[in-house]
């Protein structure tokens, strides 16, 4: 049973990702990494004699408790994922130490690939809380999961405002057990995050808010997302820190939103700007910005399961849907040319729901096919088969 071998390694004192991965490597497999020797241990870069030791006797105890750690997420309705289990997040999984375990209340789906991190201060101001629930509620229309760390202030109003979408999905990425709700006054949010996405933690259960466990989430929240946008944070904010993990370790793309040059929450996100970070005004930027979809997204399927049963009409004409694009994606493709096309026009055209339209035409901007003009218009990307030179 792989999760319970990878439980056991991350329930073990003294050994965290990146050492584990040393360790499952030398062992051969984490079934035999989770029984490894002395010997071998001592052999592990970065452990040692007296540290193989201790590691040992932790190892020895680690399997009744994860055998009990599953137990108790069972009985709370909690699932416990691991890097073999084809739902844990695929970007997380190629980030340099992605963590052994991940608890998940609520579900991830394929189109949580396309997710978008907005972090910022807690003690945020009106205009900062209102620019992260408008951007959120944006970016939740245009088929991104919003991404968040369920803090107060910046991250709350994200959660937000992605739920504010009807057809809105957000991630919280927790600093405590996913059964120790903080901060306390979120408790409600967090259900609705749940019943609306997922609320996630790589800490066993019971473990609360400890000052050390922030860092380890944020590289969680920059790792599940394919960019970070920063609104509001002071110099020395933790949403720096995702940032930077994003741009330094995560090679992600950094978006930032100016505000105004008195107000010392401005600072962090006017540094970003400075050092290389997209100044970022409005949805269009950060669309820009992201570039083409990475290898490890370009799916078919991002969005099928939010629409499964939507009846959708056939492509004009007997051909096939283009390679590696489902029929709702071409047959969008199918009502776009050189020219602009409205988006009002594309749904009377195709006879699909305004949101399934909207996803999938950024879908379709991300993939290179397609290009928005301005505002709701989009045409043909000049790189498209289909479209003049």
């Amino acid at each position: 049973m792989p999760l319970r071998h990878w439980l056991q390694l991350a329930l073990t004192d003294g050994i965290g990702p990146i050492l584990a991965r040393r360790l499952i490597e030398a062992a051969g497999g984490v079934e035999a990494a989770a029984s490894a020797s002395p010997a071998l241990l001592r052999t592990i870069e970065g452990v040692g004699t007296a540290r193989a030791s201790k590691i040992y006797d932790s190892l020895r105890g680690s399997g009744p408790a994860a055998d009990s750690e599953m137990d108790r997420a069972r009985r709370m309705g909690i699932r416990i994922l691991c890097p073999d289990d084809e739902t844990y997040p695929a970007l997380l999984r190629t980030t340099p130490d992605p963590p052994l375990t991940l608890y998940v209340k609520g579900a991830f789906e394929p189109r949580d690939l396309n997710g978008l991190a907005i972090v910022g201060s807690r003690k945020c101001s009106f205009y900062g809380r209102e620019q992260a629930e408008r951007f959120a509620a944006l970016l939740a229309g245009a088929g991104f999961t919003v991404i968040s760390g369920g803090a107060r202030g910046i991250d709350s109003a994200a959660h937000r405002g992605a739920m504010s979408h009807p057809h809105g999905r957000t991630v919280a990425v927790l600093g405590s057990g996913v059964d120790v709700p903080y901060p306390p006054e979120n408790d409600s949010l967090f259900e609705q995050i749940a019943r609306r996405g997922a609320v996630v933690s790589e800490f066993p259960l019971g473990t609360p808010p400890n000052r050390e466990n922030f860092p380890r989430r944020n590289r969680v929240v920059s790792g599940m997302s394919r960019g970070v946008l920063v609104i509001e944070a002071d110099e020395k904010s933790g949403a720096l820190i995702t940032a930077r993990v994003a741009c330094d370790d995560h090679d992600r793309p950094v978006f930032a939103l100016p505000g105004r040059v008195d107000n010392p929450l401005s600072a962090g996100p006017h540094l970003l700007i400075r050092d290389g970070a997209t100044l970022t005004a409005k949805l269009e930027d950060v669309l820009e910005g992201l570039g083409p979809v990475p290898q490890v997204v370009m799916e078919p399927s991002l969005f099928e399961e939010e629409n499964a049963g939507t009846e959708v009409p056939a492509p004009a004409g007997p051909a096939a849907a283009p390679v590696g694009l489902s029929d709702r994606q071409a047959l969008v493709l199918s009502h776009l040319g050189a020219d602009p096309t409205s988006v009002d026009l594309i749904i009377e055209r195709t006879d699909l729901p305004a949101h399934v339209v909207l996803q999938e035409l950024t879908f379709l901007s991300l993939k290179g096919r397609v290009r928005r003009v301005n505002g709701q218009t989009f045409a043909l990307s000049r790189s498209n088969g289909s479209a003049p030179a």
